[in-house]
């Protein structure tokens, strides 16, 4: 499955936005947004730690020796789950549809020069939370290098 992010410039900041198309219910969707065992299978660096609730807390360890924490600012299930990870918004969206749900993510940033290497990054991870949604084991392809130079071609 591959659905290239777009990039946008919002306010002075940067938004890549990726939507992908489920077969699964919104429910299901939502779940592997937000629940532990889900989000740390597809979400880069995440603990599990999770505070599901307006002002609660997210908890990220690289395994490099930095650890930081996110901010949740929206979470209204089945639906949203928004959350400040440090200087960058982070806004989850599944919006049902007749037989199946539309999962939209989007991540703001400052930093247009990155933005080749992020979308290839979440592209992988949007793949994860695919495979995830709709019950199959993840597998992670070798082509970060094939996402990135796509993505710095689009983005110039």
């Amino acid at each position: 499955m591959t659905s290239y992010g777009q990039l946008y410039e919002v306010n002075g900041r940067y938004m890549l936005a990726f939507e992908r198309d489920l077969s699964c219910s919104a429910e299901k969707v939502f779940e592997v947004m937000t629940t532990p065992g889900y989000f740390t299978k597809w979400y880069p660096f995440a603990t599990g730690e999770m505070e599901l609730a307006v002002g609660g807390k997210l908890h990220f360890d690289d395994g490099e020796g930095s650890q930081y924490e996110a901010e949740v600012l929206g979470y209204e299930p089945p639906h949203t789950f928004v959350f400040q990870e440090v200087d960058d918004l982070v806004e989850m969206k599944v919006t049902p549809q007749e037989t199946s749900s539309q999962f939209t993510f989007r991540h703001t940033f400052d930093d247009k020069k990155l933005a080749q290497f992020i979308a290839a990054g979440w592209h992988r991870c949007m793949d994860a939370f695919c495979q995830l949604a709709e019950g199959k084991e993840v597998e992670w392809p070798d082509n970060a290098e094939e996402l990135r130079a796509y993505y710095q071609k689009a983005f110039k």
